[in-house]
């Protein structure tokens, strides 16, 4: 058996990317509710923060599904 160690480096540093990536998403969609939390307790507008928190999670939820298909399909 011969393994193939440029390969194997290569998935490594793409799921170390997308992790980071899916991370940081989510992260930005937590600070994004803690943002909206605070404007309604100061009585101000809350929808851009709202928005783009849900935005977030939407995106992480896609990812996650596309990374489900993948290993599906």
């Amino acid at each position: 058996m011969k393994i193939d160690w440029a390969a194997l480096g290569s998935v490594f540093g793409v799921s170390l990317v997308v992790t980071v990536a899916l991370v940081s998403l989510f992260t930005l969609g937590v600070a994004g509710l803690s943002r909206r939390e605070r404007a309604m307790s100061q009585g101000d507008s809350a929808a851009l923060a709202a928005t783009g928190a849900y935005t977030c999670f939407a995106a992480c939820a896609a990812a996650v599904g596309y990374g489900i298909y993948l290993i599906v399909a």
